[in-house]
């Protein structure tokens, strides 16, 4: 293994959207950063198993179900 080239494994304060403070060890930054997340798995339905619902941004779900609406969606 090569000496100098991996980064500095250090421990970081992670900010979650609810405004908790949780400390990790991350290759971010330096040691006593701040990472403020905007999605976080205390409130992100992938990982609290929430229901999934489709965004339909300018109709363009709506389009493409009509366009495809035999073919058994």
């Amino acid at each position: 293994m090569k000496a100098d080239i991996h980064p500095e494994y250090h421990v970081v304060d992670v900010k979650m959207t609810n405004g908790d403070i949780v400390q990790m060890r991350s290759t971010y930054g330096a040691e006593g950063d701040t990472i403020a997340l905007e999605i976080d798995p205390t409130v992100h339905p992938a990982w609290t198993g929430g229901n999934q619902r489709l965004m339909d941004a300018g109709g363009r779900v709506s389009k493409f179900k009509k366009k495809f609406e035999g073919f058994g969606f």
